[in-house]
């Protein structure tokens, strides 16, 4: 028998129940009907922040940036092609903390860009700094 996960529509914030051997089978939203997995980071914002971090059963790795800081800028292309390599697996999102300012207080973020992985609802890794794609995968498998 095989494990049943949680998993957050991307879309909608629903929680879904998943066998985890259907992860890589295309699974779409019981309520949206929409993909769970879309290749892309998820926008989180202070709205559904908390639902997809302690709801969800895949590792979330949230990227902290801001639209004026150039090596967010530039790491945003590899973040977005992580996301697509990573999925199911791992979640991956991204946080505005100029337009999040009271998500970046709660996660005491200093400087940008900031990555963490949270795993059960709890933060279990922290990088400052911007990563190229085979760094930040390796940052992330050695976290998990």
């Amino acid at each position: 028998m095989s494990e049943t996960l949680h998993v957050v529509c991307p879309h909608c914030d629903a929680v879904n129940r998943l066998p985890s051997t259907r992860l890589k089978d295309g699974p779409t939203c019981g309520q949206c009907r929409r993909p769970l997995f879309s290749g892309e980071p998820v926008v989180l914002g202070q709205h559904n922040f908390d639902r997809h971090i302690e709801r969800s059963d895949l590792p979330v790795v949230v990227d902290f940036w801001a639209p004026w800081c150039g090596p967010c800028r530039a790491m945003a292309p590899v973040f977005s092609r992580a996301a697509g390599e990573l999925e199911p697996g791992v979640r991956l999102a991204k946080v505005d903390t100029e337009a999040e300012q009271a998500l970046a207080a709660r996660f005491n973020i200093r400087s940008i860009p900031t990555l963490a992985i949270f795993r059960n609802g709890r933060e279990i890794a922290r990088q400052a700094g911007a990563m190229d794609g085979a760094s930040l995968k390796r940052w992330i498998a050695a976290n998990l």
